[in-house]
């Protein structure tokens, strides 16, 4: 989950493909009910927006397919199935994508997806289908460790562990998102969870943190925005995200940050919906989002992991985004059950 921020690569992009500036896509409270030669699918916003994947895989997969693809920017992923899920009876999209290992217990009780086993999943890493449940209800499409990012230039003391970021040095200097519209938000909830339980050392914690909180945004894109623009030294995101400065700008100030406690993983899925407009499209779209010419597009405009393994890593992947020895695992039922407490703690 990344967007292009770099004003010289943007240049570069627009000059080599003038296309990425002249796709339409959809606001999520713009979309109509798809025909039998479009494919509507329910997507966050930096995915979707001019600098992200959607432009490339739009033109790849309707070459390849014949159908008409509309992606739907919907903010966060979060904010993306919230709103297939207020259309489940009536719906108005194929496929929701960005739907992570963080809201399976969610997934399973609503009832909103319908199993598919896509075309090509004998090239996926078997480990990210089992992290997503392995029953299908979502196909894994990318994944990393989440992480802290920090500002190796700020002249803050680099922390070293979940627990230091409840230092007093650390006063209004991380930027988080809101757990209930933001997976990355998401993400770090069930991060301390994993760490913590979810009882009173869990409270203990966050009590603690929220001094030290200076934003808790909607979504990633804003968020790791404000980081960008030099407002606080430490954000949530990805072990992942430094790689993209080190790809186009050999730029090693951004870090991400390996903890001692341990980290969890997100891994992002697409999905089915049940009584999808265009059946057949949706799984259409599944089955090429897997396929490694999809994935060799998601390389540098996700910033994320191939869920497919024969996709090789670059080598700004190898250089900038270090692997936890120890992956934690993701509870969330737990997770779910804590979040109204943890916001209480904020005041959110």
């Amino acid at each position: 989950m990344f967007t292009f921020k770099n004003s010289v690569l943007k240049k570069i992009l627009l000059l080599s493909s003038v296309l990425v500036l002249t796709i339409p896509f959809l606001s999520c409270g713009n979309n109509k009910s798809s025909s039998k030669k479009e494919v509507t699918v329910y997507a966050y916003d930096s995915f979707a927006g001019e600098w992200g994947a959607a432009p490339a895989i739009k033109e790849k997969f309707e070459a390849a397919t014949g159908y008409t693809l509309n992606i739907i920017d919907c903010g966060d992923a979060v904010q993306a199935y919230t709103k297939a899920l207020a259309e489940k009876d009536s719906p108005l999209a194929d496929v929701i994508l960005g739907i992570d290992n963080n809201m399976l217990a969610k997934v399973r009780t609503d009832g909103l997806l319908e199993k598919y086993e896509p075309k090509g999943l004998d090239q996926l890493n078997p480990d990210l289908q089992r992290e997503l449940g392995g029953d299908w209800l979502l196909t894994p499409f990318d994944y990393s460790h989440f992480a802290i990012i920090y500002d190796s230039n700020s002249g803050v003391k680099k922390p070293e562990s979940l627990r230091d970021l409840t230092l007093p040095e650390y006063k209004q200097s991380i930027i988080l998102m809101n757990p209930r519209t933001s997976t990355p938000g998401l993400g770090f909830l069930s991060w301390t969870v994993s760490v913590f339980g979810s009882g009173e050392e869990l409270t203990s914690y966050w009590t603690a943190l929220k001094p030290n909180i200076l934003t808790m945004t909607n979504g990633w894109s804003e968020g790791w925005g404000m980081f960008e623009n030099g407002e606080a030294p430490l954000v949530i995101s990805y072990t992942t995200s430094p790689a993209y400065n080190v790809e186009y700008d050999d730029n090693w100030r951004d870090q991400a940050l390996i903890f001692n406690e341990g980290h969890v993983q997100q891994v992002e899925g697409l999905g089915l919906i049940k009584n999808a407009p265009n059946k057949k499209g949706g799984q259409a779209f599944i089955d090429f989002m897997i396929s490694e010419e999809a994935q060799k597009e998601l390389l540098f405009t996700q910033w994320m992991y191939p869920s497919n393994t024969k996709v090789a890593l670059p080598e700004s992947y190898v250089k900038a985004a270090p692997v936890p020895s120890l992956t934690l695992p993701t509870y969330s039922e737990a997770t779910d059950a804590v979040m109204d407490e943890v916001m209480n703690i904020l005041g959110k």
